[in-house]
């Protein structure tokens, strides 16, 4: 016997309940028994999480600026695992929380609880004034990916760059998903919650584990390269009042903490810019702001292209598809046309609010091409500029408060008054 299976379909601004497999019809006087739904966790438990939250945020900048200690911060992001990962299953996350404020920013009439907006907004507040703390102990995503590095691979600057462009991406992709059709990209494809959970998606699931083979040898690669929140993250803790610092006291540019970081975060001594130098870079300034401009432009045409394939992941717009190729498509996709046709709905009906999605789908491309134009362009004229410097200092985007370089930092070692050496810490 087949179970019942209720799906839920959302189309126009009306909701339905799809019975997929109708129950069968027996002889006997059997009688269904009642379903009985699991109600919600007790609110306390939002209480319970933020305190968590709060608290990992807290001493983890507690342990990268006071306490400077790398075995700290290490136990402090296997509590924030075994908690927020494993017994909260990857639930109470602030990526993931991204897309709620852009569906609530975006879309007319959906709000979104006060919950949520703390567990966005902390982190961010945090990276304001401390960093990126809540990457270096806090987040379970990146405890992940922290526990495997064991031969970390030194990866280009400009490569990294580049690479970085996937994180932008998704981020734009994220909003407009989440902003247009209620799809929340992050949570759908998180390659790392199926191993909270023990179970999920098989592709997700290989996905996750591929990440985690090449988290081996490129360090953290979801963090650096894709994560969406990450690249917010980033760019806060460029103007973070207390940066994380390498040497207690001043830098005897030994170089040892540079060759410690798995991430590239640490820069080393440059040279002050000369004058000819800087009449030569604002010399090239016109050029570079109309060739920014070119690209914002290009991304427009081509983002609004990309907003056709985009809206294929909005049920009505696959639904209106299959409708229209005489129902080609996934049998879910083909179950729900039925329903909506069977409740009423025409398919003139169906084919125009999928073309009102379409129409937004291209403008929320276009805007994503120009956000990506915009981000190349950024991303050229910060290669052209150099911070001036004559210590090694630990780069605020890019560093992820794991507190690796202390404890090769001879200068800490002075003032811990231990003059043995502490490299083997993890």
């Amino acid at each position: 016997m087949k179970a019942m299976v209720i799906a839920v379909l959302t189309v126009g601004g009306l909701t339905w309940a799809v019975e997929r497999f109708p129950p069968p019809q027996f002889e006997s006087n059997y009688v269904r028994p009642t379903e009985v739904l699991r109600g919600p966790r007790p609110v306390i438990w939002e209480s319970i999480d933020l305190a968590v939250l709060f608290a990992g945020l807290f001493l983890a900048s507690l342990f990268v600026h006071k306490v400077r200690y790398r075995r700290a911060i290490f136990g402090l992001m296997i509590v924030s695992l075994l908690y927020l990962g494993f017994f909260r299953k990857g639930c109470i996350c602030p990526v993931g929380a991204l897309q709620n404020v852009a569906s609530a920013v975006f879309t007319q009439g959906r709000s979104i609880p006060l919950f949520v907006v703390l567990l966005f907004v902390g982190p961010l507040l945090f990276s304001l004034f401390f960093g990126r703390v809540f990457c270096g102990a806090v987040c379970p995503l990146g405890a992940v990916q922290d526990l495997v590095v064991v031969r970390p691979l030194s990866i280009p600057g400009w490569l990294e760059s580049i690479g970085r462009l996937a994180g932008y991406t998704y981020l734009g992709l994220a909003v407009i998903t989440a902003a247009i059709s209620g799809v929340f990209l992050v949570c759908r494809y998180d390659p790392f919650v199926s191993i909270f959970r023990f179970s999920g998606n098989l592709y997700i699931l290989i996905l996750g584990g591929c990440l985690v083979v090449i988290g081996l040898f490129v360090a953290r690669p979801y963090c650096r390269f894709v994560c969406p929140y990450g690249m917010i993250l980033r760019n806060l803790s460029r103007l973070a009042r207390r940066p994380v610092t390498i040497s207690p006291e001043d830098c005897i540019n030994c170089g040892l903490c540079a060759a410690a970081c798995p991430f590239g975060a640490i820069k080393g001594p440059t040279r002050p810019l000369q004058r000819a130098m800087i009449s030569r870079f604002r010399g090239l300034f016109l050029a570079w702001l109309v060739g920014t401009i070119i690209l914002i432009l290009a991304g427009l045409w081509l983002g609004r292209m990309a907003g056709s394939g985009i809206s294929r992941l909005d049920t009505t717009v696959q639904m209106a598809a299959s409708l229209a190729k005489k129902r080609v498509g996934p049998s879910y996709i083909q179950e729900a046309v039925a329903a909506y046709l069977a409740s009423g709905g025409s398919a003139e009906g169906l084919t125009q609010d999928a073309a009102a999605i379409l129409a937004r789908y291209r403008l929320g491309g276009a805007l994503l091409g120009a956000w990506m134009g915009l981000v190349i362009g950024a991303k050229a004229l910060a290669a052209c500029m150099v911070r001036p410097g004559k210590d090694y200092y630990a780069d605020p985007a890019s560093c992820l408060a794991c507190g690796r370089c202390f404890v090769y930092c001879p200068k800490e070692h002075l003032r811990r008054g231990d003059v043995r050496s502490d490299h083997g810490q993890n």
